[in-house]
């Protein structure tokens, strides 16, 4: 038998994978020998493995992940779901060079302002903050689009406003209480930075301040934001107060979901099911509080539901029912792109066209079956 099968040395030399890196892959189920003697222990494959042992390299080469590596591997010829699993580790990666370019923009500026200190007293906060110039209007729809989200919990004081954030020609609005998050994105102009700037946290009641002066009717607000001033200045008029000195957390990583599914259905339509479904009783949170949930499903002839008890097979997802409903009323559109993964994945709510402007929710855990 040992003839007609590479040796674990062969394959490792014929396909640029060490030895112990095929040790590995046969552990973790991925690349398995045909035969392992059970003497010596030694691994012996078929050759028609060498084939998967040169694209195992190629994929570890790329950074794909083993469970990525798993689904290659494992795909039927003729379907899509090698295609899809490298369509969608590409867009990760591209993704990942997007955040890295910015995050080394930030940094070169951090050390030209290190090499290169201020040396005739504190600066003017009105001269060194961006100024930008937003449509009124697109940045009201923006603040109603995310200002549900803005987090009402005293204990997390980086969380209580919007996240105002510069990047090229659009302002990027961010809320969250962790276990939602919206997003919102307004073309920029005027005094927009060449790299990318910190965003800036404007607190609550200077953000309902702000959403208040853009209904005077004036067609653009002038915004300057940074070195701890937020200030917006439309139609003659002013609001202006200080920015929350936190960090807020990365939202990065919730704006590149990858679902599984992706259904478009009318808002009315969906706001309608959920205030008229049943819902469970479940706890929620950190402190177990309980609250009203929603079950989701997609059945198995591709149907968006509401139900109580989802078929085994189902696609189902448990979310916050308030929650939901404040989404699915954020600035009221009419159609919706609703992205499911997993029982423990988020749920995202866009608008068709794949604008910047959606929402996410996270899900409660649904108990065991019995």
């Amino acid at each position: 038998m040992e003839s007609e099968l590479h040796s674990i040395g062969e394959l490792a030399r014929a396909s640029g994978l060490g030895v112990g890196t095929l040790r590995y892959y046969d552990g973790a189920e991925v690349l398995t020998p045909a035969w392992v003697d059970p003497q010596t222990g030694y691994r012996w494959y078929r050759p028609g493995q060498l084939a998967d042992a040169r694209l195992l390299a190629r994929l570890r080469r790329v950074g794909l992940p083993l469970t990525g590596i798993r689904a290659v591997l494992g795909a039927a010829p003729g379907g899509d779901t090698a295609s899809r699993v490298l369509d969608a580790h590409l867009r990760r990666l591209e993704d990942g060079l997007v955040d890295a370019r910015r995050e080394l923009s930030l940094i070169r500026a951090m050390i030209d302002q290190r090499e290169q200190p201020m040396t005739t007293g504190p600066a003017d906060p009105r001269r060194t903050a961006p100024r930008v110039t937003v449509p009124a209007g697109g940045l009201a729809a923006a603040l109603d689009a995310v200002r549900f989200a803005v987090c009402e919990d005293p204990e997390l004081p980086s969380l209580a406003g919007v996240l105002f954030e510069p990047d090229g020609p659009l302002l990027r609005l961010v809320a969250t209480d962790r276990y939602r998050m919206a997003f919102a994105e307004v073309p920029a102009s005027g005094d927009v930075p060449e790299r990318p700037v910190a965003g800036t946290i404007v607190p609550t009641p200077l953000v309902d301040a702000l959403r208040a002066l853009l209904g005077t009717g004036a067609d653009e607000v002038a915004l300057t934001l940074g070195g701890g001033l937020v200030r917006a200045e439309a139609g003659g008029h002013r609001v202006e107060g200080a920015a929350l000195d936190h960090d807020y957390p990365d939202h990065r990583a919730l704006s590149r979901l990858e679902p599984e599914h992706r259904i478009t259905v009318p808002a009315a339509e969906l706001r309608a099911a959920v205030e008229t479904g049943v819902t469970r009783t479940l706890p929620s949170g950190p402190h177990g509080v309980d609250c009203e949930v929603t079950v989701l499903t997609l059945t198995g002839d591709g149907r968006l539901a509401v139900a109580a008890d989802p078929a085994p097979e189902d696609v189902r997802l448990a979310v916050n029912r308030d929650f939901l409903l404040d989404a699915l009323a954020a600035g009221r559109p009419e159609q919706l792109v609703l992205e499911l993964g997993g029982p423990i994945a988020p749920l995202a709510i866009r608008t068709p066209g794949g604008t910047g402007t959606f929402s996410v929710l996270m899900p409660v855990r649904l108990p065991e079956p019995a």
